[in-house]
């Protein structure tokens, strides 16, 4: 069961009666170019043998899925009744041979794949390690995070439609939330661009820090001097970058950060802004003589999830090279 009375059957999502009377208690949609059900006898709650077309003008007017989801599986037929359950085709299986992400994944690969540290019918949250992409660079590029939630759904004979819906630099690890069919994919796109999608990162960087905690407001822009860089410009897009002081040594500080916005590289550029960049960062002023790698983890993810709005937060443990460099500091008293 995905909760209450609605529940997965294969590629069906099944709403029985008592689903319908809930959603048909939530609050109307009072957008002019839909008509209210409670004017509109034909819009009343429906029931077995209604036509697909009045339920999706009912689902709609209560604005219980987002309106695209609803008019696209009325356009292929994903709305219909099995006896006295309504059935919306939510869970279609893709065709792994014509599938992007799909065609990249090594069948036989002996590769580990990362650490699921969430999963239900909606979601997946992965453990992203140093060194992996989470989406190939050039066609066909395999061994990318994306290669392994296809690999992970096709070895549970689920081949779903799995997407990303945020990304972490290929030498920063923690977790990455991947949607695994469109309705989950639409209303976690529209979390992240509400701002409603918190992460949280461990860092380590060069120096201690002044402030025991601070905020950067600095906009950040692409560097036209260096191809892979960004950098802090008035011409930039908007980035808020807030941190604290958890450990310190004479040489290092360890720092909890927190986005407000979602710039490439921006925690990086931040850092190496105001005079601290990260350690093993060489990209922007980093000595990588104590890591190979920016010390950056992601440690945890805070949403609501996608169908039940329930409060979600999903940690990633420290990998090594952090536990090592903590090992190194002194916890900050409060």
């Amino acid at each position: 069961m995905i909760g209450g009375h609605i529940k997965r059957n294969g590629k069906w999502l099944e709403l029985d009666d008592a689903a319908l009377q809930a959603i048909a208690a939530a609050p109307a949609n009072d957008s002019p170019s839909e008509k209210s059900p409670a004017a509109t006898p034909e819009l009343s709650q429906p029931r077995a043998g209604s036509h697909p077309h009045i339920v999706r003008q009912w689902l709609l007017a209560h604005s219980f899925f987002p309106q695209k989801w609803v008019n696209r599986l009325f356009s292929v037929g994903g709305i219909r009744w099995e006896g006295d359950v309504l059935q919306l085709l939510a869970f279609p299986p893709v065709d792994p041979q014509s599938d992007a992400v799909y065609r990249n994944i090594r069948v036989n690969s002996d590769e580990k794949l990362p650490m699921v540290l969430y999963e239900d019918e909606f979601c997946i949250v992965f453990d992203k390690p140093v060194g992996m992409a989470v989406h190939g660079s050039s066609p066909g590029q395999a061994g990318t995070l994306d290669d392994a939630a296809a690999r992970h759904l096709l070895a549970q004979g689920d081949p779903l439609n799995v997407r990303h819906i945020h990304r972490l630099d290929d030498d920063t690890s923690g977790p990455v939330l991947y949607a695994k069919n469109d309705l989950a994919q639409w209303k976690l796109d529209e979390a992240m661009r509400a701002k409603q999608i918190d992460r949280h990162y461990i860092a380590v960087v060069h120096g201690q820090m002044t402030k025991a905690e601070g905020k950067i407001d600095a906009p950040i822009g692409k560097d036209r001097h260096h191809r892979s860089r960004r950098r802090v410009s008035d011409q930039g897009d908007a980035a808020i970058s807030h941190y604290e002081v958890i450990a310190a040594n004479a040489d290092m500080s360890m720092i909890r950060v927190k986005l407000e916005t979602g710039r490439t590289h921006q925690i990086r550029v931040h850092l190496s802004h105001i005079g601290h960049p990260l350690v093993g960062d060489s990209l922007y002023g980093g000595d990588s003589r104590l890591l190979d790698h920016q010390a950056l983890h992601g440690e945890k993810l805070v949403f609501a999830h996608p169908w039940t709005d329930k409060a979600l937060e999903i940690a990633s443990p420290w990998p090594q090279w952090l536990a090592q460099l903590s090992g190194k500091m002194s916890p900050r008293s409060k």
